[in-house]
């Protein structure tokens, strides 16, 4: 069964987000997790969900 996207909540992405980091898909888990930290009203919580899945992109030299 397929479901709309629109009636995904934040923890449906935050879910999605920690399977794909078990997989080992880091910049997935970070976009789910980016949309995740989106749907959530809590300013707090949105960046705790953006420092557990950082852009595996960015380099910090």
């Amino acid at each position: 069964m397929t479901r709309d996207p629109a009636d995904l909540t934040a923890t449906d992405y935050l879910d999605s987000a920690r399977e794909m980091a078990a997989a080992d898909r880091p910049y997935l888990a970070h976009l789910l997790a980016e949309e995740a930290a989106r749907r959530t009203a809590d300013p707090a919580t949105a960046h705790s969900i953006r420092g557990r899945f950082p852009d595996p992109t960015t380099r910090k030299d």
